[in-house]
């Protein structure tokens, strides 16, 4: 199945207001069987859920859930940033697709109240990745599947550090702080900075093979995929956007955070990079291969956006998100962008949005 998100789009108020509307579903790819998951999380006020990934051997579904006060929210909106030491929290829970069961690992031996970014570690089913925010900062922490042994691998307290993940052999991180992408052992020692002379790195994306790294390079606003070899060598830009901000707004009102990151990623056998870039008056999904050459596969009329491409686990499939109906569905289409199809069906004023192939389920 598929995992992703529904939420409103145009309530006044801002941000906070849509976000509250944000429930996790599961859809199959052909569209049939859309159902809500963990709605139990979402019985108290100003609670909302998101469908935020899966384990590897798809029996188990990732969902983030979030609270903030009112009063939270009205200071952020009237100061146009986020206050993650009060009024909020926010916890990743593991969902056991056929039990059904919740676990809250992030709320176990807590060391923050606002705690995202929740992955499986590769090569090892019983640890965790996740990105708590403290005093301000993120940080790359490990943690068995639990909750407890909770680990800081960031060196220093300094510097805000998020797109973190590890290597497919589970021995290396790769993470980027203060915009400036890093390298490091699985225990965070031995951290190597990826030195592009650019101000803005963003979102390092392993290779399948673990040999390559893969992120956005440049200026905020502008900036476009880059590859390095795993030991920092060989930069090599390997796509151009095109005037794309690189940003994919969310809400249809004023939102002072801009929208999702709408970053490159790899496709299955690591032969390709997906990206997006602006062709005419339109945002088009792109891939580039390892050695610079590129082909368009969508071709939208002017004014659509096509965002988020994701790989099926097989690799016979992509998700992307597209406003080409006028509203922010998801479709599936083939690797060379044909058999274009929608999966999703939201009314005028909602968005589907993050979508998450399920790994094939091994009992």
């Amino acid at each position: 199945m598929i995992g992703y998100s529904e939420f409103r789009t145009n309530l006044p108020g801002g941000l906070t207001a849509n976000r509250y509307t944000t429930r996790a579903y599961l859809v199959n790819p052909d569209g049939t069987g859309r159902l809500p998951v963990a709605e139990e999380l979402t019985k108290e006020p100003n609670t909302w859920t998101q469908f935020a990934d899966w384990s590897p051997n798809g029996n188990i579904a990732i969902i983030g859930c979030g609270w903030e006060s009112p009063e939270n929210a009205e200071w952020e909106e009237e100061h146009e940033q986020f206050r993650h030491t009060q009024g909020c929290l926010y916890d990743m829970y593991l969902l056991e697709i056929a039990t059904g069961k919740l676990a809250n690992v992030t709320a176990v031996e807590r060391v923050s109240n606002y705690n995202a970014g929740l992955w499986f570690w590769p090569n090892n089913p019983n640890r965790l990745g996740f990105n708590p925010i403290i005093n301000g900062n993120a940080h790359p922490f490990s943690m068995d599947i639990d909750g407890h042994n909770k680990k800081d691998l960031s060196e220093g307290t300094e510097g805000f550090t998020y797109g973190y993940s590890a290597s497919p052999d589970g021995k290396k991180i790769s993470y980027h702080k203060n915009y400036q992408v890093y390298i490091a052992n699985s225990d965070g020692s031995n951290s190597r900075l990826i030195d592009t002379g650019n101000p803005f790195n963003f979102a390092p994306q392993w290779s399948p093979d673990g040999q390559w790294l893969l992120f956005v390079s440049g200026e905020h606003y502008d900036c476009h995929p880059y590859i390095v070899q795993k030991d920092g060598s060989g930069l090599l830009k390997i796509g151009d956007r095109q005037g794309y901000s690189g940003v994919m707004e969310t809400i249809d009102v004023y939102n002072f955070h801009g929208g999702s990151s709408d970053v490159p990623v790899w496709s299955q056998d690591g032969q390709w990079v997906y990206y997006t870039a602006k062709i005419g008056e339109s945002i088009e999904i792109m891939r580039v291969d390892l050695k610079g050459h590129t082909e368009q596969l969508t071709h939208s009329k002017p004014g659509v956006f096509n965002y988020h491409p994701t790989p099926s686990p097989d690799a016979k499939l992509w998700i992307i998100g597209s406003t080409r109906s006028g509203i922010r569905q998801l479709y599936i289409m083939k690797p060379d962008g044909s058999d274009l199809y929608a999966i999703t069906n939201v009314e005028q004023g909602y968005a589907a949005m993050h979508p998450h192939w399920q790994p094939k389920q091994i009992s």
